[in-house]
């Protein structure tokens, strides 16, 4: 029997998991993608606005790419929110400065997804 803790969003569980006979399981657990913190560093340089997360998911498509011009409104990313498609967009005009993710990252709520420069 192995014993794990499993945090649900910031609710920590310790939970057991009794290997049966046979060689289907790995003998240690797989590593999984840890979901990005909004204190993580953008990549590039960094921008005067920032772009959050307005709630926790998964990066399912990016739209726009540092050095493209965006208006107001404007589509960046799509989150998966929940199985449904949530656009992130742009809150004013200007020129996106960084992306601090890649498509499949999963997010916390209020993570650092972009940054733009007016």
């Amino acid at each position: 029997m192995k014993e794990y803790t499993i945090t649900v969003n910031g609710t920590k569980y310790d939970v057991s998991v009794e290997e049966k006979g046979g060689s289907s399981m790995p003998s240690a657990p797989t590593p999984r993608r840890e979901a990005k913190k909004a204190t993580s560093a953008p990549a590039g340089g960094d921008g005067d606005i920032k772009i959050e997360a307005g709630a926790a998911g998964k990066v399912f498509k990016i739209e726009k790419h540092i050095g493209d011009s965006v208006k107001s409104g404007e589509t960046v990313l799509v989150l998966e929110v929940m199985k449904m498609e949530t656009p992130v967009v742009a809150p004013k005009d200007g020129t996106i400065a960084s992306l601090s993710v890649s498509e499949g990252d999963s997010v916390e709520a209020g993570a650092l997804l972009a940054t733009m420069n007016e």
